[in-house]
């Protein structure tokens, strides 16, 4: 009879486990930043390419908009985003980075350094491992990874 296999044999639970490690070494730093997880997403998306509507970056992200609303609101609030009503259509919504929301790019660098220390492992060798992931994710929701 084959051995059932524990929790650390199923990826589901070491994909989840590895998500909430990094979340947990990100969380003093996204602190020290003035945002959240999310929030940083969202900065992420447009650092990519500014200027995008509320439904762009709800698909980036692969959430719904109304999830990306209240985020880019609290981002107005902190200053580093614009929300602009589209002259064309006046649903639309585009959000761009102010200057400090640019500026905040580089500020986030200390995430993915900070995730390298404590991860030990090369540039390749997490690069390689992101490849591996990206590749998993698309081929359980059949879509190409875009930006």
């Amino acid at each position: 009879m084959a051995k059932e296999p524990t929790l650390e044999d199923q990826l589901c639970f070491s994909l989840y486990a590895t998500s909430m490690a990094i979340n947990r070494l990100y969380k003093p730093l996204l602190d020290q930043l003035g945002i959240t997880y999310p929030q940083y997403l969202v900065l992420n998306v447009l650092w990519e390419k500014d200027g995008r509507s509320i439904s762009a970056i709800a698909t980036r992200l692969d959430l719904e908009p109304s999830t990306i609303t209240p985020l880019v609101k609290r981002l107005e609030a902190a200053g580093l985003v614009t929300r602009t009503r589209r002259q064309d259509d006046e649903r639309g919504v585009v959000v761009a980075l102010t200057a400090r929301g640019l500026d905040l790019r580089t500020e986030s660098r200390s995430l993915g350094e900070a995730l390298f220390a404590r991860a030990g492992m090369t540039a390749e060798e997490m690069i390689a491992l992101n490849r591996e992931v990206r590749r998993l994710h698309q081929a359980l929701t059949g879509k190409e990874s875009t930006s």
